[in-house]
Order: C-alpha cells, then structure tokens, then sequence
C-alpha cells in the first residue's frame, strides 16, 4: 500500500512556500500529508548563486476522498477571499528590507547621537563594498519621514563606476544589500533602524517612475470610472502608490492579493 501513495514533487522559492503550494494544488491540509524535504535551497550571498527548494508530498493514507474534497472546499473558499481581501494604506504591512524587530536588541539607556548613527552606517556599507571588490564611493545622511508616526531614515548612496551588479533583477541584490546592512548598524547600534540604501540614484528615479504611474493611472479610474489595477509591485512600492495617492479626494486605493503577486487597484470614489 506504501508504494500506492500519491506523491507529488514541488520546488519553490523556501520550504514553506513549496509546502503551501503543494498542499494547495492537492486539495488537501498539512496534516493530511507527509513531507520530505529533497534540497532546502540557498538565498545565495546578496541574492547570488541562490537555489530553490523542493519537497516531495505523500499523501496519507488516512485521508479520506470526503475529507480531501471538503479541503478543497474550504481552500478554495479561502483564496476566493484572500484574492478579494482590500487593505487600505493604513494596513498596509511595512515589508520593507530594512526593517527588524526592536525587541531584537537591547535597551538602549539615552539616544545615540546622528553623528554616530551616520558614521556607523557609511562604515559598514563601505566594508561591505570591500569585500564585495566594489570600488565605490559610499555617503550617508538623514531622510524625511514619510509621516508623523514613521522613523527618519538613514539613506546612503553608493556612487561609481559600472554598480549594476549591485541592483540586479528587480533590485534583489539592492534589496539583499540594505537588508544584511541594516541587521549589522542595527546590532552595532543596539537599535532598529530605517535604512535605505541607493545606487547611482536608483531608487530615487524608481521613486519617480511609481509617483508618476500612480498619478497617470488615477487620472484614468477617474476618467473611466473603472477601477485599475497595477502590475504586481513589492511592499515599499506599493507603499508609495498610497502615499502618493492617500490626498486625492477622487480616488481611493487597496492592497489585493499574496506575496509576491501583491499589487494595488487604484478606486474611483
């Protein structure tokens, strides 16, 4: 009966992620399954060299045809609602890569001054580019915040010759970057910081590119009277489509959808 099993083989960014698609695509629950983990794949170093994951799903043989067509049921009411489930700015999650929990760290007696804070984070993005063997010149200084309740965060810019490699696809690398620096100023500082690190001004014409689509595309719900949907975009993105929008008497916006096919449908009131 062993041999009999349905199995089914799935690969995928992590595990989880392999896990959840595969129990999806069978209809059935976790429990109802049993897991062996084939290759649990790398993220590579700043998002090279990275490999997925795969898994093998057996089906157990305590699942009932009942219970398994029950599961789909439910599931399918599940993404049936998860796909028209709408989030407001307000709700929307800050998934950025610069951000960790401040319960990480230790308590931090008086605040540590700018001055410090700045050469911290310059100190490290530079060591970074050394042992990466990019020849950069790396500056650091203090943002605005977006509102009242968000930190102001600490931007470096990296600028010289040829530093596409340190973007990649869709800024992965970027992202990968800011991400290992700001656990490293982080520990050094004993805090939780907003990093935002740049490349030859990439983000900032990115920036510019999302504000002008989110204009563009409310000005056509408005004229059309129809609702219009973004291509898929990360969470900081995403972020600034509601920012850029959340004054516009006209137009209302909403997050729909799971990572990373998250995007934002822009309303007409």
């Amino acid at each position: 009966m062993e041999d009999n099993k349905t199995t089914l083989e799935v690969i995928a960014p992590s595990i989880e992620e392999a896990v959840a698609k595969g129990v999806s695509e069978l209809g059935l629950t976790e429990n109802d399954v049993e897991i062996e983990v084939l290759d649990e794949g790398t993220k590579g170093l700043f998002g090279l060299g990275s490999r997925q994951a795969r898994i093998r799903i057996s089906v157990k043989s305590t699942a009932s045809p009942e219970s398994r067509d029950s599961d789909q049921v439910g599931m399918g009411e599940t993404r049936a609602a998860a796909g028209s489930t709408q989030t407001t700015m307000e709700e929307e999650p800050e998934e950025d890569f610069y951000t960790e929990e401040p319960s990480t760290y230790p308590a931090v007696s008086k605040p540590i001054p700018d001055d410090i804070t700045l050469h911290v984070a310059k100190e490290t993005v530079s060591e970074l580019m050394d042992k990466m063997k990019v020849q950069a010149e790396v500056t650091a200084y203090l943002g605005e915040a977006d509102d009242a309740h968000s930190r102001i965060p600490v931007r470096v810019d990296i600028h010289g010759n040829d530093l596409s490699i340190l973007i990649g696809r869709q800024a992965e690398t970027l992202n990968a970057l800011q991400y290992i620096a700001s656990l490293i100023i982080g520990k050094e500082l004993g805090r939780a910081i907003t990093l935002v690190i740049d490349v030859e001004g990439y983000r900032q014409r990115r920036e510019q590119q999302i504000r002008q689509l989110a204009r563009r595309m409310a000005e056509q719900a408005i004229t059309t009277k129809r609702r219009q949907v973004l291509e898929p975009m990360p969470a900081n993105e995403r972020r600034l489509v509601h920012i850029e929008l959340r004054d516009n008497p006209l137009v209302g916006t909403e997050s729909t959808g799971e990572e990373p096919h998250r995007k934002v449908t822009i309303v007409p009131k």
